[in-house]
Order: C-alpha cells, then sequence, then structure tokens
C-alpha cells in the first residue's frame, strides 16, 4: 500500500481530497511508459504537437468554472480574482508562437564539401514538480514548452492542490496528446528519489522550497540529469525620490498581499527614499486595511485564509519576533484572524536586517518597509539577501533604472511594475533561489539538448 495524500483545505480544516500514492514498481512503469512513448511523440511534426498542446490548454480552460472554487478549496485563494487560466493560457500561447524559431537549427555553415548545423532535440522524459501556490501558470511555465519541444513529461503536484496536476492530464488527454506523453502521478518524496537516481527522467523541473531543491539535486548526483530549480525569494522594491508614488503603493502593497503574499515573486521588503516614506506608509496602511479577510468562497472577500495552518505559523512568529525586537505593526489584528489560516495582514516598519521576517521568506501577507536615502544604501540592501529571483524598481527614470539594476543580484528587474512573468522573457534567479531557466527561447533551450552534425558530401 502507498502513502495517502490528504489535501487539508485551509477553508476549514477538512479533508478535500486524498490520493494514494503510486508503489515503487508502479511508479517506474509509469515513467517506462513515458519513455515509450516519448519516441512517437517527437516524431510528430512540430505543427501537430503545437496543436494538440494549444487543445489541452483549452480544455483546461472549459474546466474554469469548476476549477475556481475547487482551487478556493484546496489553498484558499478568493473565487473573486477568477482563477489562473488567463495567465496559464498567456504563458502556453506565447511558447507555442515561438517554438518553430525557438527550436530551429542552428545552420554554421554549407558549400559544396560539408552541411554543419546544430538540431535541438528533446531531452526524453520531463519530470516536473510543481507547487501549490499558482499550481497551473507553474506547472504550464514547463509542462507546454516540454511537450511542444518533443519530450514526455510526468507530472508531480504538490499535496495542498492535489487535484490541480490530475485536472491538467485529463484535459490534455481528452484534446489527442496521449496518456503515456502526459502523465500525472502521486509519489512520495524517497520513491521521487529513487526515480531521479536510477535516471528514469533525462530533466528535472522543481519549483519549491529550498530545501526539496536540495533534495532534488542530492536524488541527482552523479546522474549528469539535469535539474532546473526555481526555489526561495525575498523579493525587494525600491521607491526612488522621483517615483510615481500612488501606482508605487498600489503595485507594491499588491504585490506583497495578492493571494495572501504566497507568490514566488511577491514583494517581501520594500525600501522608500526618506522623501517620500511617510506619504508611502500612510497610503499602504490605507490599502491593507481596506482588505475584507474571509471565506474564499464569498464573493466579498479579498483576501483568504494562507493555504495551510502551518505556513500562516511561520508568519506570525516572523512578526511577533521583529515587534519583539522594536518593528511596529500597522494593521490591528481582524476579527477574522482565528489564530489559524486566516491571519491578519501586516506592514511593519522599523524593521532591520537582522529580524528574520527581512531575510527568510515568508511567503505570507506581511511586508517590512525600510527608509533609505540613496540607491548605494538601497542596493546594499536589497543585495543582502540569501536570494535572487526579482526587484521592482520605481522611478521616471529609464537609465537610472537600467545602471540600478546592473547592480543588483537578481533574476528579473521590473521598473514600474511587479510580480509579473511576461513570457517572452526568462524566469530564472540567482543565489539561493536556484539555477535553470523557463519561458522565452531560454526554456526551450533547458528542456531541449544541442546536437551537432558535420557531414562531409565527398570523400574523393
Amino acid at each position: 500500500m502507498g502513502q495517502t495524500l490528504k489535501c487539508i483545505s485551509p477553508i476549514d480544516g477538512s479533508v478535500f481530497a486524498e490520493r494514494e500514492t503510486l508503489s515503487r514498481e508502479a511508479a517506474f512503469d509509469a515513467a517506462a511508459r513515458a519513455r515509450a512513448a516519448q519516441t512517437a511523440w517527437a516524431a510528430r511534426s512540430l505543427q501537430e504537437r503545437i496543436g494538440l498542446v494549444m487543445a489541452g490548454v483549452a480544455a483546461v480552460g472549459a474546466m474554469n468554472d469548476e476549477i475556481v472554487p475547487e482551487l478556493a478549496h484546496m489553498m484558499g485563494r478568493p473565487v473573486r480574482y477568477g482563477g489562473e487560466f488567463g495567465g496559464f493560457n498567456e504563458r502556453a500561447s506565447h511558447m507555442a508562437k515561438i517554438a518553430v524559431e525557438s527550436l530551429a537549427d542552428i545552420e554554421v555553415g554549407e558549400d559544396a564539401s560539408f552541411k554543419r548545423y546544430i538540431k535541438r532535440v528533446p531531452h526524453g522524459v520531463v519530470l516536473v514538480v510543481a507547487p501549490w501556490n499558482y499550481p497551473y501558470m507553474t506547472a504550464i511555465n514547463t509542462v507546454a514548452p516540454a511537450l511542444i519541444a518533443g519530450n514526455a513529461v510526468v507530472l508531480k503536484h504538490a499535496t495542498q492542490t492535489l487535484l490541480a496536476g490530475e485536472r491538467m492530464a485529463q484535459a490534455f488527454a481528452s484534446a489527442g496528446v496521449p496518456a503515456d506523453v502526459f502523465q500525472n502521478v502521486f509519489l512520495d518524496h524517497d520513491t521521487t528519489s529513487a526515480l531521479i537516481a536510477e535516471k528514469a527522467f533525462n530533466f528535472v523541473n522543481f519549483t519549491g522550497s529550498v530545501g526539496g531543491g536540495q533534495a532534488m539535486e542530492r536524488a541527482a548526483a552523479g546522474t549528469f540529469v539535469g535539474v532546473g530549480t526555481e526555489l526561495g525569494g525575498k523579493d525587494p522594491g525600491y521607491v526612488m525620490e522621483d517615483a510615481d508614488l500612488d501606482a508605487a503603493v498600489d503595485t507594491l502593497i499588491d504585490g506583497a498581499m495578492f493571494n495572501s503574499g504566497q507568490c514566488c515573486c511577491g514583494i517581501e521588503r520594500i525600501y522608500v527614499h526618506e522623501s517620500l516614506f511617510d506619504a508611502f506608509l500612510e497610503k499602504a496602511v490605507a490599502i491593507v486595511k481596506g482588505y475584507k479577510l474571509g471565506n474564499p468562497l464569498e464573493a466579498e472577500t479579498t483576501i483568504g485564509p494562507m493555504a495551510n495552518v502551518r505556513f500562516a505559523g511561520e508568519v506570525r512568529s516572523q512578526i511577533a519576533e521583529a515587534v519583539e525586537a522594536g518593528a511596529v505593526a500597522h494593521i490591528e489584528t481582524l476579527p477574522e484572524d482565528d489564530g489559524g489560516a486566516y491571519l491578519t495582514p501586516q506592514i511593519l516598519t522599523g524593521v532591520t536586517h537582522g529580524m528574520r521576517v527581512m531575510r527568510e521568506e515568508s511567503f505570507g501577507p506581511v511586508v517590512g518597509i525600510m527608509k533609505v536615502q540613496s540607491d548605494d544604501e538601497a542596493i546594499a540592501l536589497m543585495n543582502d539577501s540569501n536570494f535572487g529571483l526579482t526587484a521592482s524598481l520605481w522611478t521616471r527614470d529609464l537609465e537610472r533604472a537600467q545602471a540600478v539594476g546592473d547592480r543588483i543580484e537578481t533574476g528579473t528587474v521590473f521598473m514600474n511594475r511587479a510580480d509579473y512573468l511576461d513570457p517572452g522573457l526568462c524566469w530564472t534567479g540567482c543565489k539561493d533561489t536556484g539555477r535553470g531557466g523557463g519561458l522565452s527561447v531560454i526554456g526551450y533551450h533547458n528542456l531541449t539538448r544541442p546536437k551537432s552534425y558535420h557531414l562531409k558530401k565527398v570523400t574523393g
């Protein structure tokens, strides 16, 4: 018997869904079936693969009315926001649009004697380990381009969003993608590690915690199987003295609090030029005081519970430690805050980088705001982190943003926006955020390998 995975709903603590994990034998059989099916899938034309993948995407969209409340039950996002299909479709559509150019042969040269070129060929079987916070959008980042490039995909989803991968696989199968080419599997950690260690997969893409990424790399050690990771973040915002204040406050506070702060590229710390600090804080507090914490199934709810009581407990601990050390909390505890998954969103000032809330990933609805005097001070603080996913710069001066951006240790630099994945750009990080890159042409390069052809036409 396998282990039972249980999705505990943050709405009321009840078991919303449960599934049995595959036995070791069944798991290896699933991987073997994917490998056997991949060759025929790769032999299909690129246009045929694109068409089937996009039909699968559309089939997910047709389920959206069921998916939205399901997400609220599984991880607490309010139904008023309508789910993830907009971003899901945008990312898949872009990757489909650029596939022909991205996967085209690289012509090196041809004359009467030689033809030389480099092909991009699929790895084979790609394991995608997806997180719960945006279960559809994070998964499609890799699933769509991996399939389009000719790989078979095995998807392992987070227990907190147990049904998301199952829905995706069902939708893609209904659209004509062979069932063995795109499989959703339920696995325990030991079986996952064994599959990786024994080369059941040719590439692993993992989005999740730093500890989880380390476990993936340990499992792959010595196998020469590539591992792409997108791990923790502590993303900063920096508001310069010439910023559009209203736009900066609206965007950065939304980036900190949307999805109860459970965003990979959510804003977790904000540095504001001293000339704007008081006005920024006043506007930020007013925005957060206007939120309605409550049941995510109710239309008036603007911020739902965190996905798990344990996650909320970590955020409460960081806030309490900061306040004890001298930070000021600006939002009074809301009546709906139950001490469990329902957590009051919080703004902190008087924070320092000696506090965990400014150094460790919070992944919840809390943000610390600090006053700065110069670009140099802000850059030093932004770089004073183990993580490097995104940074959001607020200024009217493009050249200044570029110059500051060049000095920041991060995967993406935003100017006058935050918390968004542009599929035309590489989604990547540095330091403990991990390595690799998804989306864009680089996403295709990471999901394929180069194969060189050096063809001599004449031997006489």
